[in-house]
C-alpha cells in the first residue's frame, strides 16, 4: 500500500493519525515487517540535539536616528558580520568574545536573546550622506528586533565519525576532550533517531520540509554545507524564526581549548508513504556504523582505528586493540528523545501539519579538501549554584547539566552515571580529585575547587560589559 502526505495530513486534522518516534518505529518494523508497519503507522518523529558548530543567525535592528550603516557590529563585545546591509548582521556561534575570549562567544550570544536578556549592541561607521552616523551603544533585547532568523549553513549530520587519541597527548578538540593512548572514545549523532538515517534516500526531506527547530518551527531550506550522502554523510540547511524558539533547545557550550559552539535541537518528521520509507525509519543502532578516527594525527586523513556501531558506542564501552576503551556521547540522546516526543504530541494534537517537499535533497555532495594553489603573480590573492553533597572539591550542578554525557568515560572513579532513558547523575562522594573531568563539561555543570568554571558570569539583570572601543 502506499499513501500521500495530504492523505495523513487529513488524518492529523482529524487527530486519528498514529504517529510513533523512530526507537518506537524500530521495534515496531522487526516486530511486525515494513508491509504491516507501513499500514499502522503514519508518522515516524526524529530528534538530535548536539553541538552544531555551523550555527548562527541573521538579526535586523531597525534605523537609528539619524541612521546609520553598520560596518562594524558587536554584541557583548562578539563581533557580527555587517557586510550585507545597513542595519542587517550575521551573529555566528564560534565567533569567540573581544574581551572574554572563548569562554563568551556567539552562542552565547543567541541563547541570551532566546532567554530574553539585554544584550549590548555597539556599532560603528564611516558615515554617508544619507547615513550620517558614525557610532551608537544601545541595548537590545530579542523582542525589540525586527526579524531574528535562526540560520544554519551545516546542520543534522546524519552520522559522526567517533574520536580516540593514540598519542601521550591529552588533546582538545571539537570532539571533547580525548585522554592519551586511547584513554577514551567521543562520539557525535542521534544514531536510529537521527533525522537523516530515518530517511537516507530523502524520500520524505527536501527543501521546504517543516520541521522542528530550537523549539520553534523552523524548515529545511537545502543540503547543508559539506553534504556528502555518498560516504554517509549528508547535512541539512535549515532556518527558522528565533523568536518563537526556547533556550531549551538551544545551549550554548565551550568546548575547553577549542571554543564556542551552540547545541540545537532539531527534529524532522518522517512521512510513512510506503512500506521502503517504513524499512528505512526503522533503522537500528546496531546496523548504523561509524568510523573510530585517530585525532592525534594532524592531517586531513587520519587513520581509522576500527568500526563501531551506535549500539557498540551507547554500550558505555568498545573493544579497541585487545582492550575495553570507555565512551561518551557529545550529543544527548535525553534531549533528542524529548524532541521527537514533543513533536509527536504536536502532530497527534493537530497543531503541526507535513509539508511536501518542494524540491528533494541532492543525493550527490562535495566535502573535498581546500584548493591550496600559489597565486600568479600580479593577481590579488583572496586574502544556577552547584549542590555541594559533602564534599567540597567537586560540585555538579544538575540544573546546568543537559545530560549530553560527555563526561561518562572521563571519570575513573565512577562519579557519573546515566539512566535508561540518558538522564546524566552524578555522586560527588566518589571523587578522588584527579582532575581529569576539568573542563570536559561544555556547559560548565562540574565545578572543581581548583578550577573556575568556564561558563561566563552574568550579573542580575543587565551585563556589564567592558567599554570597547570600535
Amino acid at each position: 500500500m502506499s499513501k500521500t502526505i495530504e492523505l495523513i495530513n487529513d488524518k492529523i486534522k482529524n487527530k486519528k493519525a498514529r504517529v510513533v518516534t523512530a526507537d518506537e518505529m524500530t521495534r515496531i518494523v522487526r516486530e511486525t515487517g515494513p508491509e504491516r508497519a507501513a499500514e499502522k503507522v503514519d508518522v515516524v518523529t526524529t530528534g538530535t540535539f548536539g553541538a552544531m558548530c555551523s550555527s548562527g543567525a541573521w538579526l535586523n535592528f531597525g534605523h537609528s536616528d539619524p541612521p546609520i550603516r553598520m560596518n562594524k557590529v558587536f554584541l557583548n563585545d562578539v563581533e557580527a558580520y555587517t557586510g550585507v546591509a545597513a542595519v542587517d548582521a550575521y551573529i555566528g556561534a564560534t565567533q569567540a568574545s573581544e574581551t572574554q575570549g572563548i569562554r563568551y562567544g556567539g552562542a552565547h550570544v543567541i541563547e541570551d536573546l532566546v532567554g530574553r536578556m539585554p544584550v549590548i549592541l555597539k556599532a560603528s561607521s564611516r558615515g554617508t550622506d544619507c547615513y550620517p552616523r558614525k557610532r551608537i551603544v544601545t541595548e537590545i533585547t530579542l523582542d525589540d528586533l525586527n526579524q531574528a532568523v535562526l540560520s544554519n549553513p551545516r546542520n543534522a549530520y546524519q552520522r559522526y565519525n567517533a574520536a580516540s587519541n593514540t598519542s601521550d597527548q591529552t588533546l582538545f578538540t571539537y570532539m571533547g576532550k580525548l585522554l592519551p593512548r586511547c584513554g577514551n572514545i567521543n562520539f557525535s549523532g542521534a544514531g536510529e533517531l537521527s533525522p537523516l538515517m530515518n530517511d537516507p534516500d530523502f524520500r520524505t526531506i527536501g527543501i521546504g520540509t517543516k520541521i522542528f527547530l530550537g523549539g520553534g518551527i523552523g524548515h529545511v531550506i537545502g543540503s547543508g554545507t559539506q553534504h556528502s550522502p555518498e560516504n554517509g554523510f549528508a547535512t541539512l540547511m535549515v532556518q527558522g524564526d528565533l523568536k518563537g524558539m526556547s533556550g531549551e533547545f538551544l545551549r550554548a557550550a565551550v568546548f575547553h581549548g577549542y571554543g564556542c559552539t551552540l547545541y540545537v535541537g532539531i527534529g524532522v518528521p518522517i512521512p510513512v508513504l510506503d512500506a521502503e520509507v517504513a524499512r528505512a525509519s526503522g533503522v537500528a543502532d546496531s546496523e548504523i556504523f561509524v568510523s573510530v578516527i585517530d585525532y592525534s594525527v594532524p592531517s586531513r586523513r587520519r587513520p581509522t582505528l576500527r568500526k563501531a556501531s551506535y549500539a557498540e558506542l551507547k554500550s558505555g564501552s568498545v573493544e579497541l586493540n585487545g582492550r575495553r576503551v570507555r565512551t561518551s556521547p557529545l550529543s544527548s540522546f535525553r534531549v533528542a528523545r524529548l524532541i521527537a516526543g514533543i513533536l509527536k504530541q504536536w502532530i497527534e494534537t493537530g497543531a503541526f501539519l507535513l509539508s511536501p517537499a518542494a524540491e528533494p535533497l541532492s543525493l550527490k555532495g562535495a566535502a573535498g579538501p581546500m584548493v591550496q594553489k600559489t597565486p600568479h603573480r600580479g593577481r590579488p590573492s583572496s586574502g544556577g549554584r552547584p549542590v555541594l553533597s559533602g564534599q567540597d572539591f567537586m560540585a555538579w550542578d544538575e540544573s546546568v547539566c543537559h545530560s549530553c554525557g560527555a563526561c561518562l568515560s572521563i571519570c575513573p572513579s565512577g562519579v557519573f552515571s546515566r539512566d535508561e532513558d540518558w538522564m546524566i547523575g552524578a555522586d560527588v562522594s566518589l571523587c578522588s580529585e584527579c582532575l581529569q573531568c576539568e573542563n570536559v563539561c561544555p556547559v560548565g555543570a562540574i565545578r572543581l575547587r581548583e578550577s573556575p568554571p568556564h561558563h561566563r558570569a552574568r550579573s542580575k539583570g543587565k551585563i556589564r560589559m567592558e567599554e570597547n572601543p570600535i
